[in-house]
């Protein structure tokens, strides 16, 4: 078996149940981009992109003949849109990065006030639409899979902006999906999401100091060269 063989068919036992290496191997590329991304690199954007795919066929199992017996639309479908909104991520903190050479791809602040209503009303939206066509396609879960799929995009584009709330978002997506998967018999998926859990919080803790230790530069009154320049 060569190592694309391996990756499509080998499977390990968890627990007494099967599981694709491919659904551990996306999950450990998905943590690698968050740690990627926790420092501000632009490589977190392709090496997660890389996770989607893997994690694409994981959660279809009816399609690519998973070991488990639930076809996970949301989780699936977040995969896809993770792809597009990934584009979006690496072209921004490239061109971030670009323009200020030497520094970090983003630099961290908090959302405004209309960001932030802005992000819960496509959170309850998003959520609400989802719903009715995950219902539809027969997923397992139909409401915590359509708020894990809204969710993951919400914190994905506040990550490409720069939103030290996405990190927070991340936290709420982690706390529904870790039960979802559980019950769902993907178990390497429902531990990344403990481990992206306790992950997030120290993510957090870092945006937020590093959005505080940037502010009182970003507000200081030119100096007498810059404002006669």
């Amino acid at each position: 078996m060569g190592p694309l063989g391996w990756l499509l068919d080998a499977q390990v036992q968890v627990f007494g149940s099967p599981v694709l290496a491919r659904e551990i191997v996306g999950n450990v590329f998905g943590l690698v981009s968050a740690l990627l991304g926790l420092r501000r690199l632009v490589w977190a954007w392709p090496v997660g992109m890389i996770g989607n795919v893997l994690l694409f066929t994981v959660f279809l199992g009816g399609v690519f003949a998973t070991p488990q017996a639930h076809d996970l639309y949301g989780q699936a479908g977040r995969q896809v849109f993770f792809f597009a909104v990934s584009v979006y991520g690496w072209w921004r903190w490239r061109r971030n990065s670009r323009a200020d050479a030497g520094h970090a791809a983003v630099l961290p602040r908090w959302a405004t006030g209309r960001e932030r209503l802005t992000l819960l009303l496509a959170a309850v939206v998003g959520t609400a639409a989802a719903y009715p066509v995950l219902k539809a396609l027969g997923s397992w879960g139909p409401l915590p899979d359509a708020w894990i799929l809204t969710g993951s995009l919400l914190a994905t584009y506040g990550m490409a902006r720069g939103w030290v709330e996405f990190w927070l978002v991340w936290i709420a997506v982690d706390a529904v999906g870790v039960p979802l998967l559980l019950r769902g018999g993907f178990y390497p998926s429902a531990a990344m999401y403990l481990v992206y859990g306790a992950f997030c919080a120290w993510g957090f803790a870092a945006w937020w100091r590093t959005s505080r230790a940037t502010r009182p530069a970003a507000a200081l009154p030119p100096t007498y060269t810059e404002a006669v320049a």
